[in-house]
């Protein structure tokens, strides 16, 4: 039996998300992009004709899947990805939850941590978009956002942990985060499936920003997914080199976590407000931070590491359809069935 995800055109079979990137942003503000009055509003027919570039690229190289990172405080609109998903053919799935504390948007659950009404406000939240939908939409996320800074997991951070969880175990919906310069992997996982969490049911992402193999493993223990998603991104903002990355991945390809593995890019492909001027140091290192860049140089690397083509398959197709409780997912669950799903079972 396979389980439905919600995508922002309505539920989508696990089993027909096919190629899929994990990890992505259509497009993405900083908290206070939308004070700049010269920037803001974007222009939105320049928004939709970036993401129709995008969607070519990864189309082209069979993706069928994006799952849109970004979160509720971070310029997060999903009638705009409704649309591009309408003009593309894309399934996009789309997020509820709030940035890390030093780069999201805290004041406003800060406050209602003061008052301590925090926890049943962000389980209200989750819980509304959830089953209800986002707004007046009627669009329903598909995964919970969550993230932490660098070194450590804030008391802002940990109640959205908490919560989520406590969501997770009543719904179903699959967990996905953000760790800052390759640190707290290990703590969110273990975090989480401390409050009840299903591991299956959770992508611990960035962890390419370490290429300690024993961060990875200490991870990877609490058989939770683990995402090197951060391809094109390197030597900035504690990031590895690319090649320092598929070192790391082919050793853990290697020791057989090829199940719990997956891949993005973490682009973002239209800045809201300003958009950065990226110095020219800076856009040398990030040359190949775009959407066709693993399938035109990471895939490649990894098969001349001697990974396979099944390997390739597992990591991009059948681990997504393993996190959104596809047939795959139901194999390997062995007849455990602790967790509820949101959305039908189909025979």
């Amino acid at each position: 039996m396979s389980q439905k995800v919600n995508t922002v055109l309505g539920p989508v079979l696990a089993d027909e998300l096919g190629k899929t990137l994990m990890h992505e942003h259509f497009f993405f503000g900083y908290p206070g992009f939308y004070g700049n009055s010269l920037y803001y509003p974007n222009n939105r027919e320049e928004i939709l004709r970036a993401a129709m570039e995008f969607a070519e690229i990864v189309q082209a190289h069979g993706v069928k899947t994006v799952v849109d990172a970004t979160p509720n405080d971070t310029g997060r609109d999903p009638e705009l990805l409704k649309e591009i998903a309408e003009r593309t053919g894309l399934n996009i799935i789309c997020s509820t939850g709030y940035y890390y504390e030093g780069e999201g948007a805290p004041a406003y659950f800060k406050f209602k941590q003061a008052l301590g009404t925090a926890e049943d406000e962000i389980y209200e939240l989750f819980m509304g978009e959830i089953t209800e939908g986002i707004g007046k939409t009627g669009i329903k996320p598909g995964v919970i956002k969550l993230g932490s800074g660098k070194d450590a997991i804030t008391d802002y951070e940990e109640v959205f942990f908490k919560v989520a969880a406590k969501v997770q175990k009543e719904t179903g919906i699959s967990i996905i985060t953000h760790t800052q310069e390759g640190t707290m992997g290990p703590e969110q996982a273990e975090l989480l499936v401390s409050e009840g969490a299903d591991p299956k049911r959770i992508l611990i992402g960035h962890m390419d920003g370490n290429t300690d193999i024993n961060y990875h493993l200490r991870t990877l223990e609490n058989g939770v997914f683990v995402g090197f998603d951060r391809f094109g991104i390197q030597g900035f903002v504690g990031a590895p080199m690319d090649n320092e990355r598929v070192g790391t991945l082919l050793g853990l390809i290697g020791s057989g976590y090829t199940d719990q593995l997956m891949m993005s890019h973490d682009k973002v492909n239209f800045w809201l407000g300003k958009p950065p001027a990226w110095p020219d140091e800076l856009k040398k290192l990030t040359e190949n931070w775009h959407p066709g860049h693993i399938f035109q140089n990471i895939i490649p690397a990894l098969k001349e590491g001697s990974v396979t083509e099944e390997q390739i398959n597992t990591i991009l197709v059948k681990n997504p359809n393993r996190i959104f409780g596809g047939r795959e997912a139901v194999r390997n669950l062995k007849g455990n069935r602790d967790a509820a799903t949101v959305g039908d079972e189909v025979k």
